[in-house]
């Protein structure tokens, strides 16, 4: 059952609209920040990281902290039924199938895929978990457009299951993002970022950009405290540079606040850096992600984090100008699933096994070769 609870928001946002009134407790607050030693990293950077990965297991990444907004919408409302989008291996329906069971609601998922049939759908990464999970899942096109053909099939799903069951659905915007009470799940994370520490020991705040929510909460929060750092939001998909400005504009005009704020005035948006595509890798990306948890013992997925994390790196070798400072604060959004959908297999499987440090101890009188150079 939800632990709902009253909201208070943070009097530095109490000019904004529609601010919500309550919220699910769903993840584990206060994810830890550390000093973070990227390799290759310029050593006049002192680079942390936001953990948000740890903000639970099967809830692990930021999409829970918009889905407590949003569930306790779908409670208030009495919705038995709750209906997101996305891709096979999408972070949010993944986070959302999981929260709608353990709240009782009964999970729909219209999700889109290369192939049509129902064995376009493996049990592989996300896509693992969401199916443990028992949700009712329909298969579209994956060149469906969100407003043209997701967001139509949704209200189409929640009149039909309201015509024969009677029962009212909940509708949620691909990723969470695109609506208020996500927003707000953003607004939370740098509110708790403030108490460790943001404002006072960072100069510039580094994440991916993929739904375009993260970029407009986060730089509309920092705007909103005095816009003391500097926001740089790494593109991770196929939109553009212009598409994100657009977003975070058209959600800066819904919070009530005054026309003449921009959003290329308050967020940087990083072109350059996404690879193939969304929900695609490159072996140079997959490379970097292994190297880093190799060298950091921290987990990137090769979809959000490890795309961004490459782009936040490139950009302090060679762009250094558009930051602020030298003390940079990454926020990792999670995705840690996304790394069991086989993509980096190969990448393991093909160092030979010295650097893989994988050695043959079949015999009892076998000697352990070369320990000076075990690390």
């Amino acid at each position: 059952m939800a632990d709902l609870r009253g909201y208070q928001c943070p009097t530095w946002a109490e000019s904004l609209n529609q601010i919500p009134k309550k919220r699910t407790l769903l993840a584990n607050k206060e994810t830890p920040i550390h000093r973070w030693s990227l390799p290759g990293m310029p050593t006049e950077y002192d680079v942390s990281v936001k953990r948000d990965d740890m903000t639970g297991c099967t809830l692990s990444g930021n999409k829970v902290r918009k889905l407590e907004f949003l569930m306790a919408e779908a409670l208030e409302q009495k919705c038995t039924h709750v209906i997101t989008c996305g891709d096979i291996h999408s972070n949010h329906c993944r986070a959302t199938a999981v929260v709608a069971r353990r709240l009782g609601l009964t999970p729909h998922l219209i999700l889109r895929a290369n192939e049509q049939g129902t064995c376009a759908i493996g049990c592989d990464g996300n896509a693992l978990l969401t199916r443990l999970c028992g949700p009712n899942i329909y298969l579209v096109p994956h060149d469906s457009g969100y407003i043209t053909e997701l967001k139509p099939r949704m209200e189409k799903l929640a009149a039909a299951i309201k015509d024969k069951l009677g029962d009212d659905s909940y509708l949620i915007p691909v990723a969470g993002g695109s609506s208020f009470p996500g927003l707000f799940g953003i607004i939370s994370t740098f509110e708790e970022m403030i108490l460790q520490g943001l404002l006072d020991n960072y100069d510039d705040l580094v994440f991916a950009c993929s739904s375009g929510c993260t970029a407009a909460g986060m730089s509309i929060s920092n705007y909103l405290t005095g816009s003391k750092l500097r926001c740089h939001g790494v593109i991770v998909c196929n939109y553009t540079k212009s598409y994100f400005h657009d977003h975070v504009d058209q959600v800066l005009r819904e919070t009530g606040l005054p026309d003449d704020i921009k959003a290329n005035a308050i967020v940087d948006i990083i072109e350059g850096y996404q690879g193939d595509g969304y929900n695609k890798s490159t072996q140079k990306e997959r490379d970097f992600v292994m190297s880093v948890a190799e060298t950091t013992g921290v987990m990137l997925d090769p979809i959000y984090t490890g795309k961004a994390t490459l782009g936040m790196l490139r950009e302090l070798q060679n762009n250094p100008q558009r930051f602020k400072g030298n003390r940079i604060l990454f926020l990792h959004t999670g995705g840690l699933f996304a790394m069991y959908d086989h993509h980096l297999d190969a990448t393991i499987r093909r160092r030979g096994h010295e650097e893989n440090k994988i050695y043959l101890w079949s015999s009892k009188d076998y000697k352990p070769v070369r320990i000076e150079e075990y690390s």
